[in-house]
């Protein structure tokens, strides 16, 4: 018996290192393939040339800092935070727009504002500002041509832009309140035109007027027009099961002026910070930024996570999570006991194959690949370390692929220790057909 237990488990293991290595070379050849890097970056490893430690055969180059425009002058950081490009219409992929972050009341009379790189020219000038725009965070094209964007303070309003036909100036600005006030941060669309946002707020150690937990929260606008953001209904995620994962479903509609308590009277799920989401194919990912506090001991359980929900099937799984399927962080860098590991993920992107990529708020960030196939479980079978900032104390932020443009990672630096050290940076492979 034993002999057979044993001969099966070897048969096992063989057919699924045969599957992982097809896999593989299906990634090496359609994906972002690479060899992990072997740590996160030290304070010591700082090139403010090459911010980003990479792997072997990579470039970085920056695409726009603040020596091409300074937002904020005086000596304040510009905070580029998020990005997109028009995905779609008249030259699709040329413009770069960005989000910036700056928060009140540091920056007044001058206000949130948003920001266009040219990358053919190069050239990087004002979209739009505002004197009322407070932490101006996520951005999103959408597929009728518009951008969306948010602000991430409590009640933060959502907006969408109508550019004119030279996709450099604005036509018209509108708030759409219909998609509900909150700490916006993520912004996703899926193919039928719904809007998916979230919360970033501690939902189950801060709470609301209603108590602990409260808010924190997953959400669903669905228009009463494909296109038309001006009216519909707002829905929060529900989730039964351990630890806000199992078997989830849209509660509501829900008050889009009221979220957090309108959302947890619905029976919502409160998490703790959700900050990015991203919709790729019949799944929805949210990064939820911290984990879980116990009860009379003030720390975390766990370092944060990334969720997977199915919009076909709503099962919710832990995609990402330290511990289960990729390593802890001990420490800090620099320390002798510091062990390289997953913490504070931030922002999410799709890769050019499909997978999914994150980059952490911490120091430093790092940047994580992770497999699109799962287990039974829902995990990501595979998750690789890919990158990770050397500015000591400065954020890695909004990574984006262009889908016009799979070879490049466009990623923020926020806060550089460098004087006009903040701005967007483009990592490449070389091109392997120069020498």
């Amino acid at each position: 018996m034993i002999k057979k237990t044993i001969l099966a488990t070897a048969i096992s293991t063989a057919a699924l290192m045969s599957g992982l290595a097809s896999a593989d070379e299906f990634e090496e050849k359609n994906g972002f393939s690479f060899k992990e890097i072997d740590s996160s970056a030290d304070a010591a490893d700082w090139n403010t040339a090459a911010p980003w430690k990479l792997p072997k055969g990579y470039i970085q180059k920056v695409v726009s800092n603040e020596t091409d425009l300074n937002v904020y002058d005086g000596g304040r950081d510009d905070w580029p935070d998020m990005n997109t490009v028009n995905e779609t219409g008249p030259m699709a992929g040329r413009f770069l727009y960005r989000t910036h972050e700056l928060r009140f009341p540091g920056n007044q009379p001058v206000g949130g504002a948003l920001s266009v790189v040219d990358l053919k020219t190069g050239e990087t000038t004002l979209l739009a500002n505002d004197a009322s725009w407070d932490a101006v965070d996520g951005i999103r094209w959408t597929p009728w041509g518009t951008i969306l964007f948010a602000e991430e303070t409590s009640g933060g309003r959502l907006f969408e832009v109508e550019l004119n036909d030279d996709l450099t100036s604005v036509a018209l600005i509108t708030e759409r309140g219909a998609a509900g006030h909150m700490a916006h941060e993520g912004i996703d669309l899926d193919k039928d035109g719904n809007v998916y946002v979230v919360d970033e707020h501690r939902g189950q150690t801060v709470g609301c007027a209603l108590g602990t937990p409260c808010g924190g929260g997953v959400y669903k606008f669905v228009p009463d027009s494909y296109g038309d953001l001006s009216s519909g209904a707002l829905y929060a995620l529900k989730v039964t099961g351990i630890d806000g994962t199992g078997h989830g479903k849209w509660v509501g509609p829900i008050d889009p002026d009221n979220v957090r308590e309108s959302g947890t009277a619905a029976g919502a799920t409160s998490y703790q910070r959700p900050e990015d989401l991203e919709v790729i194919g019949n799944k929805l990912f949210v990064a939820v930024t911290e984990g879980p506090v116990a009860q009379g001991f003030g720390k975390e359980v766990y370092d944060s996570r990334v969720l997977s929900v199915d919009l076909d099937t709503m099962e919710v799984a832990n995609f990402v999570k330290p511990g289960v399927n990729v390593t802890v962080e001990i420490g800090s860098p620099g320390n002798a006991d510091y062990e390289t590991g997953f913490d504070n993920v931030d922002n999410l992107a799709e890769a050019p194959n499909g997978d999914l990529v994150m980059i952490e708020d911490n120091v430093p960030s790092d940047i994580w690949f992770a497999s699109s196939r799962t287990n039974g479980f829902g995990a990501s079978v595979k998750v690789k370390h890919f990158a990770s900032l050397t500015d000591a104390g400065a954020e890695g932020t909004g990574i984006y692929f262009s889908p016009l443009e799979p070879d490049t990672l466009y990623v923020n630096i926020q806060h550089s220790a460098a004087d006009d050290g903040d701005g967007t940076w483009a990592i490449s492979r070389k091109d392997r057909n120069k020498h």
